[in-house]
């Protein structure tokens, strides 16, 4: 008797089991990625990639060709037309992404902001790191390194997008912090590399005696590289601190470019993302705001780093 209901046990297990597996399979998540292809991006984004396939939901995963809003704005009135369960995305334009996202909503779709938020609408959950929190420490390095009256470039990201007004934020609020005196001349840029390089030359030529460049995101930290090399300036004679922990931030790091970053757990970013969307989309309750971390790279500590993170595969610089 005994093992007959063992065996009808077994038997309800493997059923449920099988159930379980069935639904999970005719689950549609779809991670629309905002068209960035710089390293952090194609971090985040593997990470996205491999929750899905963990998971074994059906995963679509699109980009916003040339990281244009109107394009990303059609990709998710498909996904809604599509009837997805869920939406994990990394918006180009934190406002101008609400109307189609509040439309999914609508739909009974469940919408998770990955990496940056979405204004205007209430989403089911925002993944990121405290880019607030992870910018203050930066600014409080960048505000160790100089004295009264010292010169510091600070090289925006977007500021038409959340992450990027919360980094300016952040860098400032902890520079303030520790030294009030410093003036900031700032260098605009949309995520741009170029834009990063270009300003970077114009600001070097009227402040030569800048101490500290500061920068938004890794990329404008190897623009600052190529305005230095061009100036003829050698590593470390004006101090760059990044942010993200890419590939390319801590190569610079290692061969003497860069003395501090704000590393994001990039591959977490997007893992997370995708994995509360799938959370999310099987009815259970997730947190509004999750913060997947941030710690503070220095020449002391970026090999482990790299290590811990899973950066070091992509680097060049062993």
């Amino acid at each position: 008797m005994r093992t007959k209901l063992a065996l009808g046990r077994l038997a309800v297990a493997f059923a449920t089991a099988g159930l379980m597996s069935a639904a999970m399979a005719q689950t549609t998540i779809a991670y629309i990625t905002n068209g960035n292809t710089n390293e952090g991006w194609t971090l985040i984004n593997g990470g996205a990639k491999a929750a899905g396939e963990k998971a074994g939901v059906k995963f679509i995963q699109l980009a916003a060709e040339k990281g244009e809003l109107s394009k990303q704005l059609a990709i998710v009135e498909d996904m809604i037309t599509r009837k997805v369960n869920a939406i994990a995305i990394a918006p180009v334009d934190s406002a101008g992404i609400a109307p189609a996202i509040n439309k999914a909503l609508a739909a009974g779709i469940a919408v998770v902001a990955v990496d940056t938020n979405i204004t205007g609408a209430k989403i089911t959950s925002y993944v990121a790191t405290d880019n607030i929190k992870a910018a203050m420490v930066q600014g409080k390095w960048a505000g160790e390194q100089v004295k009264d009256g010292d010169t510091v470039i600070y090289i925006t990201g977007d500021l038409g997008q959340s992450t990027g007004q919360e980094r300016k934020k952040g860098f400032l609020d902890g520079l303030n912090g520790v030294r009030k005196n410093v003036k900031v001349v700032e260098v605009s840029t949309t995520w741009d590399q170029t834009m990063a390089q270009n300003g970077v030359e114009t600001a070097l030529r009227s402040n030569p005696a800048v101490k500290v460049i500061a920068c938004a995101w890794d990329g404008g930290a190897l623009g600052a590289k190529a305005a230095m090399m061009a100036a003829g300036k050698k590593p470390g004679s004006i101090m760059i601190a990044g942010f993200d922990g890419s590939p390319g931030g801590l190569d610079m790091m290692k061969q003497g470019w860069q003395q501090a970053n704000a590393a994001q757990m990039l591959a977490k970013i997007g893992q997370v993302g995708v994995e509360t969307a799938i959370a999310a989309a099987a009815g259970k309750k997730v947190e509004a705001r999750i913060d997947t971390g941030s710690y503070l790279v220095l020449p002391t500590n970026v090999d482990q780093f790299a290590k811990d993170s899973g950066v070091a595969q992509f680097m060049k610089a062993k």
